[in-house]
């Protein structure tokens, strides 16, 4: 799922964006957690992401202020992965999303679920999962056909396969 976040994106809507595996933004967004400062605690798993997405620090500064951050400063940090300017960031989000869809749908899956079942594990055991899958897609006539298309010149038709 990509979040493409166009203005405010606080409290609830944030914790509604850290549940999506890509987050875009436009240069108006700002980002918070405003809720500390309103005298109760975010609800929605808000706690918990924000410090398993961009190092602890940034996300502590975050959580115990409650103080928003530009658009900027959240690429920085790593909470978005690219900026657009505002009129460009639906056409841009949908093109980021043709792009995922074209690939490999089952490896596509396997990739969201590596990347998720992985974050805490030891490294060993993530390194094993990840082999565990690479073994399982290379079996696929998808894993078959991306290689036949870039030898024949022609773009990969994938069927899930």
């Amino acid at each position: 799922m990509i979040a493409a976040i166009n203005g405010h994106c606080l409290g609830g809507g944030f914790e509604i964006a850290l549940t999506c595996d890509i987050l875009v933004a436009s240069e108006a967004a700002t980002f918070g957690l405003p809720e500390i400062t309103l005298g109760f605690f975010p609800g929605g798993g808000g706690p918990v992401r924000l410090p398993r997405s961009i190092p602890r620090a940034l996300a502590n500064d975050m959580l115990l202020t409650g103080e928003r951050i530009d658009a900027r400063a959240a690429l920085e940090r790593g909470i978005v992965s690219r900026l657009f300017a505002p009129d460009a960031l639906l056409p841009a989000a949908r093109a980021m999303a043709a792009r995922i869809a074209g690939n490999a749908p089952l490896a596509v899956r396997a990739m969201r679920e590596l990347i998720r079942r992985q974050e805490n594990l030891p490294h060993d055991d993530a390194m094993r999962l990840a082999g565990s899958m690479r073994w399982i897609i290379g079996l696929t006539e998808d894993a078959k056909e991306g290689p036949r298309a870039f030898a024949e010149k022609r773009q990969p038709v994938f069927k899930g396969e």
